[in-house]
């Protein structure tokens, strides 16, 4: 087996190109890039994000257990303080979390999972088509990749499936995301809330 050496610098870019090559080569034909409602979507995306900040400003109740646990993890930023301090690390994650994460996970929980599960052939599924068990399950498991935060994840899972169901447009369900993540990270760097990026 050969093992290429690719430094951090190499493989913020790459990800880009690969996510890329996925969107033009493979994703296209099959995925509209352009949102049909996007003001629509951007304020949806603001909303989530005032859902997912609120819990914490209104209630406090974070730190339960409930929410920090041996499975879920605890609302805790893992990034060392030399990180946050460094603007081109800071540039890359915003840009990731703005540019790629969305993209990525609309492709596979909204763009394919919530399809597959309704059939296998899941090319055959309109994009957007209810079905009450793909539904659900993408919902849940969208919000147990959100550890601590999993019950605002709940809800942000729930408000995109609808939005998909509601445009049949996964580019709304992308730029939603993105807007959300974009204003998680203003307010991750200007209020100094590390906590949200785990």
């Amino acid at each position: 087996m050969i093992v290429l050496p690719l430094s951090p610098g190499v493989l913020f870019p790459l990800r880009y190109v690969v996510v890329l090559g996925v969107l033009v080569f493979v994703s296209r034909p099959f995925v509209s890039l352009k949102p049909s409602q996007p003001l629509a979507s951007a304020g949806l995306g603001i909303f989530v994000f005032v859902i997912w900040v609120s819990p914490d400003l209104l209630f406090h109740y974070r730190h339960h257990w409930w929410f920090e646990n041996a499975i879920t993890g605890h609302a805790a930023s893992s990034l060392p303080l030399a990180l946050r301090a460094n603007v081109l690390f800071l540039a890359i994650r915003v840009l990731s979390s703005v540019a790629l994460v969305p993209v990525v996970e609309e492709l596979f929980w909204r763009g394919w999972l919530m399809r597959w599960w309704i059939n296998r052939n899941f090319l055959m599924v309109r994009v957007g088509t209810y079905q009450a068990a793909a539904f659900w399950l993408v919902a849940v498991l969208f919000a147990s990749e959100h550890g601590p935060y999993w019950e605002v994840g709940l809800v942000a899972g729930i408000l995109y499936n609808l939005w998909i169901i509601h445009t049949g447009n996964l580019a709304d369900c992308v730029l939603a995301h993105a807007v959300t993540n974009g204003t998680l990270a203003v307010y991750v760097l200007v209020g100094g809330q590390w906590q949200y990026w785990l």
